[in-house]
């Protein structure tokens, strides 16, 4: 007799939590997770340490937000975190109410609780309607609303989600408190997967580039890898590397494919140039938008120039002049 074999084990997606987050909310979004095991996690390190640990075989954290710019701790965390990937990026409209506790008015509210993103994204709001209110830094914005019921907590109110009314037994003070009613936060599924997902015509390429030298005309020649290979960033964030005053690398994210040829030449560019190049990976872009170049920047420009190169190393013909060319006297 043969013995069972065994079970599976149960993939699982860690994310920051707890439960009402908006990045469980672009969790959400991700069709493979859905009946697979979610663990909610503290912060960043944590959500990574699980995947280049086994432990969770992907993991969701914001990396961008169209109001405050790059998340640092998930920027650094890329840098310096070997073996990661990101394969999708996922986008979640933000907004936020603010609660209290069971019978609070809004007039009681001397101190709130807020994530220090979701404060910095409704203190407009905060500094008109509470003036001299306090600030006490929450862990997630979910964690800002159910401190409120902790016996030591000194806050009155919180910044959350406004989903959190239907998991906590709170009182709704105000609601779309944020002070960008367009804001949206960018989301990246990470993986220790090496696989390419196919380009879809409408694909982004991230990257963490270290410049070779602290000199005048050092991010100029960086960005000249991109901008003579008809290539577009639409994201260019410097962060100190730590070693030294000066000294910083670049998240980058470009509109592209690996597999473009543009693209791909600019990074053999980029690696001749740079002292060490991190590649976070290509992925479709959330909003599926096409990319769009100058026609002189198809693959097939940079297919034929290889060709023409290598048909000089090879000595075949076909130079200008050369036997065997159309338009060679006694040709037609």
């Amino acid at each position: 007799m043969t013995e069972p074999a065994a079970p599976h084990p149960v993939e699982t997606y860690s994310y920051l939590g707890p439960a009402g987050t908006f990045t469980e909310a672009a969790l959400k979004q991700v069709p493979d997770a859905v009946g697979h095991e979610w663990r909610s996690v503290n912060n960043v390190g944590e959500a990574l340490a699980d995947v280049t640990s086994g432990r969770s075989i992907a993991a969701m954290i914001a990396i961008e937000n169209s109001i405050e710019g790059g998340v640092s701790a998930t920027q650094d965390a890329l840098a310096t975190v070997p073996g990661l990937r990101i394969i999708g990026e996922y986008l979640v409209p933000v907004n936020f109410v603010l609660v209290g506790r069971p019978g609070t008015a809004l007039a009681d509210v001397k101190v709130v609780n807020a994530h220090p993103v979701a404060y910095a994204q409704s203190r407009g709001w905060l500094e008109r309607h509470l003036p001299d209110h306090g600030h006490i830094p929450a862990s997630s914005n979910v964690q800002a609303a159910t401190s409120l019921f902790e016996p030591d907590s000194n806050a009155d109110a919180a910044v959350a989600p406004p989903g959190i009314v239907e998991q906590l037994d709170v009182a709704l003070l105000a609601e779309d408190i944020g002070d960008n009613p367009s804001a949206v936060t960018r989301f990246v599924l990470v993986s220790r997967s090496r696989a390419i997902a196919p380009r879809t015509g409408a694909d982004k390429t991230s990257l963490i580039v270290e410049l070779p030298d602290d000199e005048p005309g050092s991010l100029l020649a960086m960005l000249e890898q991109f901008s003579t290979r008809g290539v577009n960033m639409s994201l260019l964030e410097s962060r100190p590397i730590g070693d030294a005053l000066g000294r910083y690398r670049f998240v980058v994210d470009l509109d592209g494919h690996v597999e473009d040829e543009r693209v791909a030449d600019a990074l053999l560019g980029l690696r001749r140039f740079s002292p060490n190049v991190i590649f976070l990976g290509s992925y479709p872009r959330a909003d599926r938008r096409e990319v769009e170049y100058h026609s002189k920047y198809d693959d097939e420009i940079f297919i034929e120039a290889r060709d023409w190169l290598r048909g000089i190393l090879s000595g075949e013909p076909g130079e200008a002049g050369e036997p065997g060319e159309a338009g060679e006297p006694g040709t037609v």
